[in-house]
């Protein structure tokens, strides 16, 4: 008899059996609520029925239509309706099927582009578990273990994590600035550097966002050593932070974004943006794929798009992760061990440490076992996997955050009692 390999471990013990907006239902017929969003995919909800009516209608004309062979209306249609949201002069679209895949496609661009070997990435980012992506990644070990040697030509400059160095965020902005300087003088020159690849808001990294100086200093740097900016949102795009894209709160220019997740509430689609002169300058064939663009995929992105649009959602996350930024830190004023919380929008964490300001692994488990017995389905992030995160869809409402944080709450003060 076949079974899942066991190296896949659940991160609570529900078995589905069908999910309907914030609330995944088990096979008991228990009702939890879903503060993990599929790690952030689900944005409109499970089933929302707009994307769910698109995807049964396009099923039944047209599954699959290989988007190098033949093009499809799906396709089109999602591009001129990304075309309204994307930033300004981003205005060229390759499609793939994953985050690590795009991450991939705007490597790939960036040194063809460039004709550049190296790229610079930031301490605690996630980008994918390929062997390209993974050695990109430095949120964890675990992403690269065991599998090197890793690709060459990635270096690491510090990310502005205020609380990880105990310092202000002005200190560790200028901080991790200087080092980056440091890093073109002694690892990689600027005229052999092609892109910083930087995600918004770190997120297997523990839910830490940048700022407007750190992310002025990058572009004034790109801009001065023709490096490209490369601003990941597969898990801070369409609506996630409380503004379209993360970068916006940061009043930054991307020259590539990488887009997935949150975008067809689901289905398997991802993808990078870029200027047509940019795009063009990677060689003929660099880019395609099986499945790209599948047209079922498209449709329920589509459907997605309008959905965040005619609700609201996007003003929902600032308002909803507002709520739910407060009521955090609300419990960890009466929670020795919570040393941090922090997020933008719908993207919280609360990071426990013990008497000494290390890393607590153990009460961060502890805490998220003690939610999910009680209906509240959270994850964990941060290196040491001391951070507890709630993504909740972008649908959430009030009276559903004020439900999950009573549950918090109770979790919480369960887990740390003495």
């Amino acid at each position: 008899m076949a079974q899942l390999s066991p190296l896949l471990k659940q991160a609570t013990p529900v078995v589905v059996d069908h999910g309907e907006g914030v609330y995944l239902y088990d096979t008991n017929g228990r009702r939890n609520l879903d503060f993990t969003a599929g790690i952030g995919v689900t944005s409109t909800g499970h089933c929302h029925p707009k994307v769910v009516s698109a995807a049964q209608e396009q099923i039944g004309k047209l599954i699959h239509g290989q988007y190098t062979t033949v093009m499809h209306k799906p396709l089109l249609e999602l591009t001129e309706s990304l075309g309204d949201v994307l930033p300004e002069g981003l205005d060229s679209l390759f499609f793939a099927n994953s985050g690590s895949e795009a991450v991939e496609a705007a490597l790939r661009l960036a040194r063809q582009a460039t004709g550049r070997p190296n790229v610079i990435v930031f301490h605690g980012g996630f980008h994918g578990r390929t062997v390209a992506t993974a050695s990109m990644t430095t949120s964890g070990t675990r992403f690269g273990a065991g599998i090197s040697p890793l690709m060459a030509g990635v270096h690491v400059a510090p990310f502005p994590n205020a609380f990880r160095y105990g310092w202000d965020e002005a200190t560790a902005t200028k901080f991790a600035l200087q080092e980056l300087d440091y890093l073109f003088a002694t690892m990689s020159a600027p005229n052999e550097t092609a892109a910083f690849v930087i995600e918004p808001v770190l997120g297997e990294g523990g839910y830490v966002p940048g700022n407007t100086e750190f992310f002025a200093g990058l572009r004034e740097r790109a801009d001065r050593h023709g490096i490209l900016l490369v601003i990941d949102e597969v898990q801070t795009g369409f609506g996630r932070t409380g503004k379209f894209w993360g970068h916006d709160h940061f009043d930054v220019r991307p020259d590539v974004i990488v887009i997935a997740k949150g975008l067809a509430s689901g289905f398997p689609l991802s993808g990078i943006a870029a200027s047509t002169e940019l795009m063009a300058k990677a060689w003929p064939g660099s880019q395609g794929g099986t499945y790209g663009g599948n047209a079922v995929s498209c449709a329920a992105a589509k459907a997605t798009l309008e959905v965040i649009q005619e609700e609201g959602l996007v003003e929902n996350a600032a308002a909803r992760g507002r709520q739910l930024l407060d009521g955090a830190k609300l419990v960890a004023d009466k929670t020795p061990q919570i040393g941090d919380v922090r997020g933008l929008g719908l993207l919280v964490g609360s990071e426990f440490t013990t008497p000494d300001g290390g890393p607590d692994n153990a009460t961060a488990q502890a805490v998220q076992k003690a939610a999910a017995e009680r209906g509240l389905l959270l994850l964990t992030c941060g290196a040491h996997m001391n951070v507890v995160r709630m993504i909740p869809p972008l649908v959430v409402t009030a009276e559903q955050i004020d439900e999950a944080l009573a549950i918090w709450a109770d979790a919480v003060a369960a887990a740390t009692k003495s």
